[in-house]
């Protein structure tokens, strides 16, 4: 049974779709004007450890994640780089795709975008006006959802998501208040462009020439791909409020029968060494930038993998270090069986990992669970799909020097035993763990670092004051 921690509701709760076989995901995508940085990676690959059990669970599972290409953001960046907005979202959206490839997640069953989804936009708006739940501003150029209406829809209440009353609502739109407003909450459906903007984000409606906010995009398109009301929606948990609170509010009020998400799941913080990531505090960091460092894709995966999703996640040296610590480990394991990649079925996964994933997506206990089938690499490589990981070949893993690990061939073939040649950082690290291990009382594990040594080809040599010496056979 498949449970998750349900932010409508404050509860871990029973995963049941509406439809028995079949799953509908989205979780909110990137707004393109700038390459994504860590943070953003970390919510890709939580959704992307959800979508790969999802699939493991249901014979067919869309994924929606959107593509918000009009906004704000877009059009000052493009202004400041002294480039189109079609020139700049298209290549920010090839970075990033680029940069998630990198990360080993696979891409969406659907990614829409908003600038092809204009007429839905607007049929959902003159929806809510409709209804009462919107209103054009008195400039005659704005509409605006109000906070303060009422609804057929017996399932909403706006504050159902984050807790907030009305009462204590601030602005949730990306624009100041301004006149045309009836209440400081209530947020922007539509807004007339401004005279600087290209044409690219220039869209005609009923209330002038202009483009929609954000909130109303990713509404308009889930309920296009999923429907009215679907399974799960994911992301941020900075998005909670204002963005996924005007979501609901939204597509309810426009869909007086629609309960829009059942289940929203919602991913934790990241900070970086203990503090918030900030451009003005020098700890900004992008994908690209660890790439370009020559830290692997699956290096930055797992370390992201390392907390649980919802739980908040500090990113640092260590963080990379142990990551690739254990990543050099899996991979020995699997060069060591000359196991190549193959085809495998979902009877070939161990249970005891998916059913960690299943009890609220639990990545922590998922990957301490992995370590135990190290001594059964076909397994081992099968079971580490479900979480992206180990799918490379391990010979191209340790192609030249990489970290604490030199690996050569010869022929066609390579030998864990005979090529790995661990560096003496690697094996004195590995000692101190040993010596650690046997304080612990945790003679198995001590057992178990000498007996890997040794089949590296390093002799280990306690003496009677409690160090360890060691030698290359």
């Amino acid at each position: 049974m498949l449970q998750f921690y349900n932010t409508l509701t404050g509860n871990k709760e029973a995963f049941v779709p509406l439809t028995k076989d079949h799953v509908r995901m989205y979780v909110c995508g990137p707004t393109v004007y700038a390459r994504p940085h860590i943070g953003n990676a970390r919510s890709v690959v939580v959704y992307d450890v959800l979508y790969r059990l999802l699939q493991h669970c249901y014979p067919h599972v869309t994924y929606a994640r959107n593509i918000t290409d009009v906004d704000d953001k877009i059009n000052a960046a493009a202004i400041e780089n002294g480039e189109t907005i079609q020139a700049l979202t298209a290549r920010v959206t090839q970075q990033f795709h680029d940069d998630m490839d990198a990360l080993g997640c696979l891409r969406p069953t659907i990614e829409p975008r908003a600038t092809e989804h204009i007429p839905q936009i607007i049929t959902m708006i003159e929806a809510l006006i409709a209804h009462g739940n919107a209103y054009v501003g008195h400039d005659g150029k704005h509409v605006l959802f109000d906070v303060t209406s009422k609804s057929e829809n017996a399932h909403w209440r706006y504050g159902m998501l984050s807790g907030r009353t009305v009462e204590e609502q601030e602005a949730g739109a990306r624009v100041a208040v301004e006149s045309y407003k009836r209440h400081p909450g209530d947020f922007v459906l539509w807004k007339p462009a401004d005279a600087q903007d290209d044409t690219s984000s220039k869209f005609d409606s009923p209330w002038g020439v202009g483009r929609p906010g954000w909130h109303i995009e990713c509404s308009a398109m889930s309920t296009t791909y999923l429907g009215e009301t679907f399974d799960l929606h994911g992301g941020g948990a900075d998005l909670k409020f204002p963005h996924h609170e005007n979501e609901i509010a939204q597509s309810c009020c426009a869909n007086p029968t629609s309960r829009f998400a059942q289940h929203w799941v919602h991913n934790g913080f990241l900070t970086v060494n203990g503090e918030k990531m900030s451009k003005s505090l020098g700890n900004f960091i992008t994908v690209r930038d660890l790439l370009d460092q020559g830290i692997k894709g699956e290096v930055i995966r797992l370390a992201l993998l390392s907390a649980k999703y919802n739980e908040p996640l500090d990113w640092n040296d260590k963080a990379v270090t142990d990551a690739k610590k254990q990543l050099d480990w899996f991979y020995r394991k699997l060069l060591a069986a000359n196991l190549p990649a193959a085809a495998y079925s979902k009877s070939d996964l161990e249970m005891s990992v998916v059913s960690a994933l299943c009890e609220d997506l639990n990545t922590p206990l998922a990957l301490s669970n992995l370590q135990r089938l190290a001594d059964q690499p076909a397994t081992l490589r099968a079971t580490a799909s479900i979480l992206g990981l180990l799918q490379q070949d391990p010979k191209e893993w340790f192609q030249g020097v990489v970290g604490s690990v030199n690996v050569t061939e010869q022929g066609d073939s390579m030998s864990a035993s005979a090529h790995i040649v661990p560096s003496p950082d690697y094996i004195l690290q590995q000692i101190a763990e040993r010596i650690a291990a046997k304080k612990a009382k945790d003679f198995a594990t001590a057992d178990r670092i000498r007996n890997e040594l040794k089949a590296q080809g390093i002799i280990l040599e306690d003496r009677p004051d409690g160090t360890t010496d060691w030698r290359r056979e």
